[in-house]
């Protein structure tokens, strides 16, 4: 009862507003750290709404980095009030300060010479900055509220919704920067997109297991005590023999899986043991809905 009740209460902290504050925060100086430490110093352009900012910077200057994203998030937001939830809005609305004030105040730059490393670790620490702003509640603004609207209405990948929403920014880089520096920055965002689906389905990946056994009883046991999961028992016949079976349906982690199969094929060396993925598991022991 007390392990439930401690999966319960971290369950309910990733909800909570000062883990999404974190989060943000972090994402926030991940992104920051990309544009102000990579990006700019090799002339690059993140894509993005940060990418649109840095290609303002470049061609027109008057404000600094942080202030044309700070203005060009503003018809953005009205979206994110209009189509996503309040909880949302706030959350992204102080992702996107953040951004701006880290993309401001942040005095470093990494001392890279080659343009491809450049390349592949601005791409990849922008990517981790999203990913994790992401994976909270709200977002660092810009281009991030309008894939989460993306995902909520039309269920498209976040990370597919971002590279094609950099190409807004690069046919502007066409026209008025070096063509090399642009499509240097275009294979940057291929590292990002990349970046961005790697975090957001790191802890999150979860295998689904159908195991066809005549000790069905003892593998169910087993799977309630040992990996405290739950599972479905299904009515099955079989193919060929047209004999009724027991089919067992259960979701585990993939930390688990091992154990499973060891588990299973110790009561039962003829059991049919099927492995499938799935990334996206709601319900008891898994994830919660995510309500943006």
């Amino acid at each position: 009862m007390e392990i439930q009740e401690m999966k319960t209460t971290l369950r309910g902290m990733t909800f909570g507003v000062p883990w999404n504050l974190g989060l943000l925060t972090f994402g926030s100086f991940l992104i920051a750290f990309s544009v102000k430490a990579v990006a700019v110093p090799h002339g690059l352009l993140t894509g993005g709404m940060s990418g649109i900012a840095l290609l303002c910077y470049y061609v027109f200057g008057g404000l600094t980095t942080g202030q044309w994203y700070l203005l060009l998030n503003l018809p953005v937001f009205v979206l994110g009030w209009l189509f996503v939830s309040r909880k949302f809005f706030f959350l992204s609305l102080y992702g996107m300060f953040a951004t701006s004030v880290f993309i401001d105040l942040i005095p470093w730059t990494m001392p890279i010479e080659d343009i491809w490393l450049a390349v592949l670790t601005g791409g990849g620490i922008l990517g981790a900055g999203v990913g994790v702003a992401l994976r909270s509640l709200g977002s660092t603004g810009g281009s991030d509220i309008l894939a989460v609207i993306c995902k909520e209405k039309f269920n498209m990948s976040m990370g597919s919704f971002e590279f094609w929403f950099n190409m807004i920014g690069f046919v502007g880089g066409f026209a008025f920067l070096d063509m090399h520096l642009v499509l240097y920055s275009i294979a940057m965002t291929f590292i990002t997109a990349i970046a961005i689906e790697y975090v957001v389905g790191m802890f999150s990946e979860r295998k689904m297991v159908i195991i066809v056994s005549d000790r069905a009883e003892a593998v169910r046991g087993l799977i309630l005590k040992e990996l405290d999961r739950g599972l479905t028992l299904l009515d099955g016949t079989g193919g060929w023999s047209g004999d009724p079976k027991k089919v067992i349906l259960t979701m585990i982690s993939s930390i688990q899986l091992k154990q499973l199969e060891e588990l299973v094929y110790s009561v039962d060396p003829d059991a049919f043991f099927i492995v499938g993925s799935g990334f996206h598991v709601l319900g008891q022991g898994f994830s919660a809905r995510k309500i943006y």
